[in-house]
């Protein structure tokens, strides 16, 4: 698999999962192409499934390691991708330290890795919609009550969790304020945690995005509406040597990942 049926097929399945995404992808777009900054994947931290374990997945679409970040409150530790092509999006990856996690929530999804056989990680297209155990919707509100990560990960697996725009490739937008302007115009729900623009110039980065679609979701005792995905936007400033900063800022990340979040 190369890179460019990788991220169509994410994209594909993303769309089942962020219905609102093709409208507003076509309010900001206007039916011209939209530049992805960077996807967002999450993950366990096992030995079989965590980021280290599926780094060869991401070598074998011609990434390599940008830098590494860590979310104390959340207890999660991340990584983004870059492609030696700067015109293919990044990959960011998180995962959650069940280490630091209670005995019942490592339990449970120890539980639902045990599922997971060796050969389903072996290919890219494990990352490209796929959730690879059962799971009962009372284990998913348990998980809910002390991790909304685990909860969201534990209902919909490996997909892409959000796609970004690109605000610097956005034709008829020169800011993150304007394009949040446009998607409150247009009805569409911002997450407002830490304020609805996350960054500033002064951090090289400023990002928003929407609330996660709440979409059906299949469990092993019937089917239920949960937060599903969300759009990103992202404004990147120039550094010193005139450069687009190309990394991430942790306290803006942060609140990103409250986009999923079942209360928001």
């Amino acid at each position: 698999m190369d890179p460019t049926e990788f991220f169509d097929r994410l994209w594909d399945d993303y769309l089942q999962h962020a219905p609102s995404a093709e409208g507003i992808h076509a309010l900001l777009g206007g039916g011209a192409p939209i530049v992805n900054d960077h996807i967002a994947l999450r993950t366990f931290a096992t030995d079989r499934l965590g980021v280290d374990a599926l780094h060869p997945l991401f070598e074998a679409l011609g990434y390599e390691i940008g830098d590494h970040y860590r979310f104390r409150v959340k207890k999660l530790r991340a990584r983004y991708y870059r492609h030696p092509d700067p015109a293919r999006p990044k990959i960011f990856i998180s995962e959650l330290l069940l280490d630091e996690c209670s005995d019942t929530l490592r339990d449970t999804v120890l539980a639902l890795c045990e599922q997971v056989s060796a050969a389903a990680t072996a290919e890219p297209a494990f990352l490209c919609g796929n959730r690879p155990w059962d799971l009962p919707f009372a284990s998913y509100r348990a998980l809910r009550e002390e991790s909304e990560y685990a909860a969201w990960l534990a209902a919909h697996g490996y997909r892409a969790n959000h796609f970004t725009v690109s605000v610097n490739d956005l034709p008829g937008f020169d800011a993150v304020a304007a394009v949040n302007a446009a998607l409150k115009s247009a009805g569409y729900a911002l997450n407002d945690a830490g304020g609805e623009i996350k960054g500033s110039p002064e951090v090289l980065l400023e990002q928003s995005s929407t609330l996660a679609d709440r979409v059906p979701v299949r469990f092993s005792d019937g089917e239920q509406v949960v937060p599903g995905c969300f759009y990103e936007f992202a404004y990147r400033y120039r550094q010193a040597d005139g450069s687009l900063y190309q990394g991430f800022v942790e306290a803006s990340a942060d609140r990103i990942f409250e986009s999923t979040d079942a209360g928001a």
